[in-house]
């Protein structure tokens, strides 16, 4: 889950990581006394989406026209969601911007430390240009605390005062049980003071009860609600929606409704054993997203019972039109009750999916 930028800047001043000084608002009548922030501030929309800034998310004006600045804020809506919380910071006098992250290598499974000198928002423009500017140290997971060698390394000949913000910044890493924590800018003043301008922090979502998260707010309403069921799910953007059983089955299937041209509308996986009550719990889930105008249920019989499928199918009693592929144990009886009321079937996936072609016409 993505922490939003003042909690990802609470995380990083409890490790020891300098901050700017800040207060979050969620109505005007909290900006209260602005006076120590200076002759200028900086609203910072807090949504949880990325491009704030481009979409005039982030405003930088006189301290004397927050009120009507952070009031204006309020009231847009960034990539769809609105602005209901505002951090104010005081403007910073920056010398020069780096950027350090850690994150997970997915290649060697490890936590992989990364600092350059190029920091701010050209960043992208490195690693995709230059990305030997970027230098990187992989550490292995079961090491509490970034060595002394390691930080100079990668520190280089930037700012020794530097050094002690990436160590901190590893350990906040372990801390959270983060799969992301990156400072970007992470800004030298021109006094000489040392501070995360910004914050990024992204939690293993396995781990949230463990940090004492109640809840997911990355999730969509549906994926909430597959959660809650325990179906492994995630929502896409087309109008097929798909029910499988296993991940490479379900896999296969968006495999193929994208080589038949269409779009898939999600990845559902209801798992092995599947029982009646779970099928009409996962066939109504699709159904309840207006974008879907045909379920898909592919599904193999082993220890899932068709019978048992076919009856989640009947009960869910969903408007789309519902295609069902299914093969294994108690074919026969599953459908003859899907046939008995007038259920699609097919023998093969592919001619299953085939049969969902008729939605661009």
């Amino acid at each position: 889950m993505k922490l939003r930028e003042y909690e990802g800047k609470r995380v990083f001043a409890e490790a020891g990581i300098p901050v700017p000084m800040g207060r979050v608002i969620r109505s005007v009548e909290e900006l209260g006394d602005l006076s120590a922030f200076g002759e200028e501030v900086v609203l910072k929309a807090q949504v949880d989406v990325g491009g704030r800034g481009k979409a005039g998310g982030v405003i930088i004006c006189p301290t004397a026209e927050a009120p009507a600045r952070a009031a204006a804020l309020f009231g847009i809506t960034i990539k769809g969601l609105p602005v209901t919380e505002i951090l104010v910071e005081e403007r910073l006098p920056i010398a020069h911007e780096y950027y350090c992250a850690v994150l997970i290598d997915r290649s060697t499974r490890q936590p992989v430390v990364l600092f350059t000198e190029a920091g701010g928002v050209e960043i992208e423009e490195t690693a995709r240009t230059d990305p030997d500017r970027i230098r990187r140290i992989g550490i292995p997971p079961l090491m509490a605390e970034l060595p002394p060698f390691a930080v100079r390394d990668l520190v280089g000949r930037a700012p020794r005062a530097l050094g002690p913000v990436v160590a901190a910044l590893y350990r906040a890493f372990l801390v959270k049980d983060a799969l992301l924590a990156e400072i970007n800018p992470l800004v030298v003043l021109e006094d000489g003071r040392v501070l995360a301008a910004d914050a990024k922090v992204i939690v293993d979502d396995n781990a949230l009860a463990r940090q004492g998260i109640q809840r997911n707010r990355d999730l969509t309403e549906r994926e909430a609600e597959a959660e809650r069921h325990g179906f492994s799910y995630v929502e896409l953007d087309g109008e097929i929606g798909v029910v499988g059983n296993g991940a490479g089955l379900t896999m296969a299937t968006l495999d193929l409704i994208e080589h038949y041209g269409l779009r898939a509308a999600n990845f559902l996986d209801v798992g092995g054993g599947a029982d009646r009550e779970r099928v009409a719990h996962a066939v109504r889930l699709l159904a309840s997203s207006p974008e879907v105008r045909v379920i898909i249920v592919n599904l193999l019989g082993g220890i899932t019972r068709c019978d048992e499928v076919a009856l989640g199918i009947i009960e869910a009693g969903v408007a789309q039109r519902v295609i069902v592929r299914m093969a294994g144990t108690n074919e026969a009886e599953g459908r003859a009750l899907l046939m008995e009321h007038g259920y699609e079937m097919y023998d093969s996936m592919d001619t299953a999916v085939g049969a969902a072609t008729e939605v661009r016409t």
